[in-house]
C-alpha cells in the first residue's frame, strides 16, 4: 500500500519560515520523481517544487529563491525548506511521487502565513 504522508505545516508570521516534510512507503522511492504542489481557498492546484529521481530541480517562479526541495533516497523523505514566507504562500502543501505510470498524492498539509 502506497502511502505519503505529509508533515510540518503550521500558522507563521510573515517573513518566517517552515518546513515540510513528506515521508514516503509503499513505493520504490529512488525511481520516483517527487514534487510539492498547493491549493489556496478558491484556486487550482500548482505545482511548487519537484525533484527527479536524480536530484534535478525545478521551481515555479513565485517561490524560486525563497523555497527549497530536497530528497533523503535513504529514509525515503522529500522535504520542502520555507523561507521568507508570504500571506499568499497560505494554502494546503500537498506531496507527489510519480513515474510515467504511476502517480500518488498525500493528503496534505495545511500553512498559513499571517500576522
Amino acid at each position: 500500500q502506497v502511502q505519503l504522508v505529509e508533515s510540518g505545516g503550521g500558522l507563521v508570521q510573515p517573513g518566517g519560515s517552515l518546513r515540510l516534510s513528506c515521508a514516503a512507503s509503499g513505493i520504490i522511492f529512488t525511481v520516483y520523481r517527487m514534487g510539492w504542489y498547493r491549493q489556496a481557498p478558491g484556486k487550482q492546484r500548482e505545482s511548487v517544487a519537484s525533484i527527479s529521481n536524480t536530484g534535478m530541480t525545478t521551481y515555479a517562479d513565485s517561490v524560486k529563491g525563497r523555497f527549497t526541495i530536497s530528497r533523503d533516497n535513504a529514509k525515503n523523505m522529500v522535504y520542502l525548506q520555507m523561507n521568507s514566507l508570504k500571506p499568499e504562500d497560505t494554502a494546503v502543501y500537498y506531496c507527489r511521487s510519480s513515474t510515467t505510470t504511476r502517480d500518488y498524492w498525500g493528503q496534505g498539509t495545511q500553512v498559513t502565513v499571517s500576522s
